[in-house]
């Protein structure tokens, strides 16, 4: 009997000192120089471990929010969502870049950075519609905004691929509806084309769909 409690002592005990343990290498991760959190993010995302890496920024924004090792550690982030495909985060970390860094001389890239992170996100063309058109209108704006940027063939050659995309669907729809015996719904869709930039003779469907990876 003894043993026994003397057993369940010693593992309370353990369970106890563990704890604390754990409660003091948290409380630890607090009041670090920017320099660690900033480590700690390249360090994240090198492993790949992106939910890291967005937990370290947070610490390192809300701690030493005027550090210079900020602008340089928000575009890792955002580049390393982008890699990794999540656009939306690339997003909001180029947009948080914009908002607090951004100047004359570099805006041209943040934009571009955000407009190339919107055309990768298109995945379907039949579901991302809303987002083909509104990248779309943010290429044009582009092109107006920074017509002598070194950005801009590349965010032509984007906008064509856009308007291909935009012209095989309308057509793909009016197919479908031919063949389902409604051949006013297939003229509406057909005369979406007429103003088109581009026309079917212009159009060599890719393998890996009309996208692309242009930027490979």
């Amino acid at each position: 009997m003894y043993f026994k409690n003397t057993v369940l002592v010693g593992l309370v005990l353990a369970f106890f000192f563990v704890g604390c343990a754990k409660d003091t290498e948290d409380i630890e991760e607090f009041n670090k120089p920017a320099l660690y959190w900033y480590k700690k993010i390249g360090q994240s995302i090198s492993s790949d471990n992106m939910d890291k890496a967005d937990a370290y920024y947070i610490s390192l924004k809300s701690e030493h929010m005027r550090s210079p090792l900020m602008p340089t550690a928000i575009m890792m982030l955002a580049h390393a969502h982008m890699n990794n495909e999540k656009y939306l985060l690339a997003n909001y970390y180029l947009d948080e870049y914009n908002k607090r860094y951004g100047e004359s001389d570099n805006r041209d890239y943040i934009d571009f950075m955000k407009l190339k992170a919107s055309f990768l996100g298109i995945k379907d063309v039949y579901k991302d519609q809303k987002l083909i058109m509104d990248t779309l209108s943010r290429a044009k704006t582009y092109l107006y905004r920074y017509p002598g940027s070194a950005y801009a063939p590349l965010v032509n050659t984007l906008l064509i691929r856009l308007h291909m995309s935009q012209y095989l669907l309308n057509e793909n729809i009016a197919a479908l509806y031919d063949r389902t015996g409604k051949p006013n719904a297939a003229k509406i869709y057909r005369a979406k084309n007429n103003d088109s930039l581009v026309k079917m003779k212009d159009i060599t469907a890719p393998k890996q769909g009309i996208i692309g990876k242009i930027f490979d």
